[in-house]
């Protein structure tokens, strides 16, 4: 099924990553500086300062990273901020903030889920980003700039291809092209973890829900570390045909959790789907005929999202494996990175083709209950013939 639900926007720069703005957090830390500050400037004035005009109104953004490269061919590197506006389904026509990284190219982000900044890894190293109140525009106040905080222990370890946070933001995971695996308490950088050849190059990272477990990928082997003991938990070995690309854990309900590997293989791209009490494959997927070449999974667990390398998504109710949304070339470019909103109503793709794309999800409850209806009514319909039957009204 192909959805006209979508909006995409243009904005010059090929994105490698994308990540939903922790906004509430963010708006919160801000306001708490600026109160500090307002505290300072009354013990000097005690004049009162009037903020009562700020807008109450709920923002979504978005973050983008990506660029050129190194080369002088005229594309920015840049972090790029976009409004959401979910009402009426589009992003903003120029970015909210862009800010340039100069010669280096971000390759990978990942966004601190309370609001502690963006971490971005660069050729040779890691670099972090924090949000600003920016003044130049009267409704989004948000802005980027480098932090002040140099992370020393992420400074000349090649490039970093996989970075991710838990949960609660409390600690970090960073693999590298080169196989090595680190572990830090955040924001501490004291360091949990350090494999040096945790796989011949770590393609993707993620921990569990509970923050338990850290699942670290390869292309043929998967790892889940045991997040407290630093130990490995379990191994998790590829198919004959298969080429593991992105991993991701997701709760199915209160006590059961899956984790999803996301493979290529001769004839598509297939979910591969874990029992975490197990560890065992309960289920293969072959989902799309192209090659995975991003995927994510919805905050409630109910979504899978897949975008392809010929620039299509995928939407995947995760309760049945099917299909509940396409959007054919979705993208001129591969996909690179696939977002979804914090209450999963909303996904956020980005490509190559230097574009952004936000696509509501379908809501089916509606379409779900009318089915319901109707079965009702043709078996009321049935047992009325029936009765007229029995009375001898039609032969």
């Amino acid at each position: 099924m192909t959805d006209a639900s979508s909006d995409l926007q243009k904005y010059g720069v090929p994105f490698y990553g994308a990540g939903w703005v922790p906004y509430n957090h963010i708006r919160s830390k801000l306001a708490s500086q600026e109160k500090v500050e307002e505290d300072k400037k009354e013990e000097k004035d005690p004049t009162p300062s009037n903020n009562d005009d700020e807008t109450t109104t709920p923002l979504n953004y978005v973050v983008l990273a990506g660029g050129g490269g190194e080369g002088r061919s005229g594309i920015p590197n840049a972090i790029v901020v976009s409004h959401v506006d979910l009402a009426c389904n589009s992003l903003s026509d120029q970015p909210v903030v862009k800010h340039e990284t100069g010669s280096d190219l971000p390759y990978r982000m990942a966004v601190h889920p309370h609001g502690d900044g963006i971490l971005c890894s660069f050729q040779q190293s890691c670099r972090l980003f924090e949000w600003e109140e920016s003044e130049g525009n009267e409704v989004h106040k948000l802005g980027v700039k480098v932090s002040e905080k140099v992370l020393t222990q992420l400074e000349d370890v090649g490039q970093q291809l996989a970075l991710t946070f838990n949960s609660e933001g409390s600690i970090l995971a960073v693999g590298g092209e080169d196989g090595s695996l680190r572990v830090f308490k955040w924001p501490s950088m004291e360091k949990i973890l350090n494999e040096a050849q945790a796989h011949s190059s770590v393609k993707n990272l993620d921990f569990s829900c509970d923050g338990k477990f850290l699942v670290s990928l390869g292309s043929a082997l998967c790892r889940v570390w045991d997040v407290t003991s630093s130990k490995v938990v379990t191994s998790l070995a590829k198919g004959n045909d298969e080429i593991f690309v992105y991993c991701r854990f997701s709760s199915i309900n209160d006590k059961n959790t899956h984790l999803y590997i996301a493979a290529v293989t001769d004839h598509g791209g297939s979910i591969l789907t874990y029992d975490t009490a197990t560890w065992k494959r309960i289920r293969t997927s072959r989902v799309v005929r192209e090659a995975i070449s991003a995927f994510n999974v919805s905050s409630d667990g109910k979504f899978l999202a897949v975008g392809t390398v010929g620039g299509d998504l995928c939407i995947i109710n995760a309760a049945n494996m099917k299909v509940q949304m396409m959007v054919k070339k979705a993208h001129l470019g591969l996909v690179t990175a696939l977002t979804f909103s914090p209450d999963s109503r909303a996904l956020v793709s980005a490509s190559l083709d230097s574009s952004a794309r936000v696509t509501l999800i379908n809501d089916q409850t509606k379409s779900g209950g009318m089915s319901w209806i109707i079965i009702i009514l043709m078996v009321l319909l049935a047992i009325a013939v029936y009765f007229i039957k029995e009375k001898g009204i039609i032969p």
